[in-house]
């Protein structure tokens, strides 16, 4: 895979795969204001303590198949978002304020999570179905997301991207967000090759 870094080790241990990861970080002054439009027949849906199994619906049909499944394997299976989505629910610094599903005519198809992590704001898991892509909804949930850590008085937002997903790097260098670090995110090489 050119996505990863693969390491040898001697014989009986685990191979490892590195996957480059960015750091990316924004001020939030610096984030476009206003209210944020969707398509005709889209709509907002903030967070709802019900609504928690419909965010990891739309997490398992945005990320299964793609590159950030492999990186993060609970993306590859129903159960795992919804572990995934139990656990951000459960974080001291979830922000309900940042948290958003969108709706379109035939259900839910878009989410983002937001928390508070060491004085910044963290945007988690920005998904939208395939069948809902290429009509500006990722940039509309983290435009929706920025609007909410503003609210909560949030200077500095941050996010972490797969660096080979290209189109979500690109969206976010777009909305002004400036790679900070790059990081590596272990995987073992039988996941990584799956």
């Amino acid at each position: 895979m050119t996505e990863a870094i693969a390491t040898m080790t001697p014989l009986g241990e685990r191979r490892i795969s590195y996957f480059k990861r960015y750091r990316m970080e924004l001020e939030v002054w610096a984030a476009p204001l206003g209210p944020v439009a969707l398509p005709q027949g889209y709509f907002w849906v903030s967070w709802q303590e019900c609504l928690l199994e419909d965010h990891a619906d739309v997490l398992y049909n945005a990320f299964f198949g793609t590159i950030d499944a492999v990186v993060f394997p609970s993306f590859s299976d129903r159960q795992g978002c919804g572990r995934l989505m139990a656990e951000i629910r459960q974080k001291r610094g979830f922000l309900p304020e940042c948290t958003w599903l969108i709706r379109s005519p035939d259900g839910y198809c878009g989410s983002v999570q937001g928390r508070r992590d060491r004085g910044m704001g963290g945007i988690q898991n920005v998904g939208v179905t395939r069948a809902h892509g290429g009509r500006g909804l990722g940039t509309a949930l983290v435009l929706q997301a920025l609007a909410g850590f503003r609210r909560a008085g949030f200077g500095k937002v941050y996010l972490e991207v797969t660096a080979s997903n290209d189109r979500a790097v690109r969206l976010y260098r777009r909305l002004g967000f400036l790679r900070r670090k790059t990081l590596y995110k272990a995987v073992p090489a039988e996941v990584a090759c799956t």
